[in-house]
């Protein structure tokens, strides 16, 4: 009670010595002199003077928290700290409340009013504050953790979060001329360096994007920034200045079976009915879905280096041979055979003027892949036999088989090779 009263003392001599200072020096030196002895006059008041110079005051908390979430520029470049995105820095004075702590007092002047009406209110102990650590804690587990936005299925890249394999929309407007229906899907994205004179080794960001829009029309670039969203950015607008026209076969396929290379990267790609899918890399797959291509088998054979593969991708694309230009460079009738149609011809495309029939072919062109691929064969690796290929069950089975194991096969291709049938 005796402090209260001090310090009640103490403002009221503050506030008059401060009213009075504005008449004279001396009036002011009085004023304290005479506070001076009013607080020395108790002999229950006791100070003692306590320096704290620990770690935590020397730095301010942005300091220290900068210290546990972030990684020096060396140890960026040694591949350190590469989860320090996720450590986010916490407020501790959240849910916490000056004046109020674990024992709940009443402190006239910090957490209540000093003077309520008439009443001078006196310090006093009130009832515990159940569970207030516990609330304080789960309010700072909560600050560094947050949800993951869902993405849908077909959204997500090939691999987690990266961004290779997602989409990030259609490119910009260019002269208020909008890219409808198109989508760019991001190939490649990585962290590149170049070291300069003046500012040493500089990092920046390489992104490959393609976009198109599902019918034939597509373009890809790459592009360099500073910074990621920079880069994507330039590399879908630089993609969309060099749209180019791909021709599709029945809007679901290619042409024919081609082979195409790109620096180490080789690619054989072949035809596929409607229904097959895209059986390939995951880049010819993200590729071909922005062409409109959905029917195609491709197997790469040396690098798979994702810039090779797309640029050998869109030669062979290039160089691909319609039916009519076939039939017209060679004169002969391309004709089709489908297994789901019995192996019956089909007469894909004309020539102008047809060679005479002159007998069996000498020096002809017969075979259809053999011609486009330019007489290139892929690598197959050998199938190996089963493990119940010595077995004795499956001899009997091979036995009893040994009749008919053809006779389907040599059916159709009697059918459609032998028998003067017409074409559909």
């Amino acid at each position: 009670r005796y402090m209260y009263v001090i310090l009640i003392k103490f403002f009221s001599f503050w506030i008059i010595s401060k009213m009075i200072g504005v008449f004279g020096k001396s009036v002011t030196i009085m004023s304290n002199h005479v506070l001076r002895n009013i607080l020395t006059a108790s002999k229950e008041v006791t100070t003692n003077t306590f320096r704290y110079a620990s770690f935590y005051n020397k730095l301010s908390a942005e300091d220290i928290w900068r210290g546990v979430t972030s990684v020096s520029n060396a140890g960026k470049k040694r591949g350190r700290g590469k989860g320090s995105g996720k450590r986010v820095a916490k407020d501790l004075n959240r849910g916490q409340t000056i004046g109020v702590g674990s024992r709940n007092f009443v402190w006239p002047g910090l957490n209540a009013p000093i003077v309520r009406g008439k009443t001078l209110i006196q310090q006093e102990r009130l009832s515990e504050v159940n569970n207030r650590d516990r609330n304080i804690n789960k309010i700072r587990d909560l600050m560094g953790t947050y949800r993951i936005a869902k993405v849908n299925s077909i959204d997500r890249g090939w691999s987690g979060a990266k961004m290779p394999g997602r989409s990030i929309g259609p490119p910009d407007a260019i002269n208020e001329e909008m890219f409808e229906d198109f989508d760019t899907r991001v190939l490649e994205n990585k962290i590149v360096f170049i070291m300069k004179g003046n500012m040493g080794r500089k990092r920046r960001y390489s992104v490959l994007s393609i976009t198109g829009n599902k019918k034939g029309l597509a373009g890809f670039a790459v592009a360099k920034a500073p910074e990621v969203r920079t880069a994507l950015r330039k590399s879908k607008n630089r993609a969309a200045q060099k749209v180019i026209k791909i021709e599709l076969c029945d809007n679901h396929t290619v042409f024919h079976d081609f082979s195409c290379a790109f620096g180490k990267t080789r690619i054989f790609v072949q035809r596929k009915p409607e229904g097959y899918g895209l059986i390939c890399h995951r880049a010819i797959e993200t590729i071909c879905k922005v062409i409109g291509i959905r029917n195609l088998h491709a197997k790469i054979e040396g690098s798979t280096n994702l810039q090779h593969i797309v640029k050998a991708l869109f030669l062979g694309l290039l160089q691909q041979k319609t039916h009519e230009e076939i039939s017209r460079k060679t004169n002969l009738h391309v004709i089709e055979f489908r297994n789901e149609t019995g192996l019956h011809p089909h007469i894909i495309s004309k020539p102008e003027s047809c060679k005479a029939s002159r007998g069996p072919f000498s020096k002809e062109i017969s075979d259809y892949t053999g011609y486009v691929l330019d007489d290139q064969i892929s690598l197959k690796k050998r199938k190996f036999a089963p493990f119940y290929f010595d077995s004795k069950g499956y001899n009997l089975f091979l036995k009893r088989k040994e009749q008919v194991r053809n006779q389907q096969k040599v059916r159709v291709n009697m059918n459609a090779f032998d028998n003067d049938l017409p074409s559909v």
